[in-house]
């Protein structure tokens, strides 16, 4: 499976999962390291695109692709599982429990979410203290423009 980050120029090259347990994100608590992927290219540029305005846009931004190998087992997280206020913002605790509680258990190096962003879509979990982790590997890196009109 292929997956993708879209991430600062200076954070190109490899996965850590540091900067989400920094600050904390919709699925993990600050002090929890998770690397948040998407299932394809427009998914990671709309996650990434809500957080800014036009004055604020970014021009420093690399795709990555990431190949997570296909015998790797995966978590997945159905909407119906998850309660009716999961995709607010700012976060509900409640995803927060659901990931800080997959990286505790370390079962599995990989949880599918729903995105908050684009309904219907997915968005890969990397758990980096996985021991399946050292099988992913960064395949592809480059250059993502934003296009302007996005941001109006």
């Amino acid at each position: 499976m292929e997956v993708y980050r879209l991430t600062r120029k200076k954070f190109t090259g490899h996965l850590s999962g540091k900067g989400a347990a920094a600050f904390g994100a919709r699925w993990n608590s600050t002090g929890v390291e998770l690397i948040y992927t998407a299932a394809n290219r427009s998914l990671a540029m709309a996650e990434v695109a809500v957080h800014f305005t036009l004055a604020t846009m970014p021009i420093d931004y690399m795709m990555m692709s990431v190949f997570i190998p296909d015998d790797i087992p995966v978590k997945k997280i159905n909407k119906t599982e998850l309660s009716s206020n999961w995709n607010v913002f700012p976060h509900s605790a409640s995803t927060m429990k659901i990931g800080d509680a997959f990286v505790a258990e370390n079962k599995f190096c990989i949880l599918c979410v729903p995105s908050a962003i684009t309904k219907g879509d997915f968005n890969y979990l990397i758990n980096p203290n996985h021991p399946d982790f050292s099988r992913i590997k960064i395949v592809r890196t480059e250059i993502f423009p934003f296009d302007r009109r996005i941001f109006k």
